[in-house]
């Protein structure tokens, strides 16, 4: 079971980011809102995500980082619920994931949390596919 989280994980591509928020597709698991659109993306990795802190929120920059160190920990942690779908129906999905909570919550709830994003991402996505 693999859990690195490097750099072809991370979405650098603005014209990807712009389809996903133009496309309108996201799940909410409070303190967490993932927008994500299936494309072909330039890596063998079957998705890349975007990582977000509002600075509206948390106005020091130390807040927001460690909040993102947190999250991305939490993602690296659960990615597999994600990657194990994606791959077995060679797919690529694009997401970018906002924190949306007014405070820092626990390291052990955000990974409560992330377990349910992702495993509400991978239910969506089986729907849709049964649909089309």
């Amino acid at each position: 079971m693999d859990q690195t989280f490097g750099k072809a994980y991370k979405l650098c591509s603005q014209k990807a980011i712009d389809v996903i928020f133009e496309d309108k597709k996201s799940i909410r698991q409070f303190p967490f809102v993932m927008h994500y659109h299936l494309m072909e993306l330039p890596t063998e990795k079957s998705f890349q995500v975007v990582i977000s802190a509002p600075k509206r929120i948390f106005r020091k920059a130390h807040d927001r980082n460690r909040i993102k160190r947190l999250m991305r920990e939490a993602f690296r942690k659960n990615k597999i619920i994600l990657e194990d779908y994606l791959t077995t129906n060679n797919l690529q999905l694009a997401l970018f994931l906002v924190y949306t909570s007014k405070d820092e919550l626990s390291y052990s709830l955000l990974m409560g949390k992330m377990e349910r994003l992702l495993s509400k991402l991978t239910d969506e996505l089986k729907n849709k596919q049964h649909v089309d």
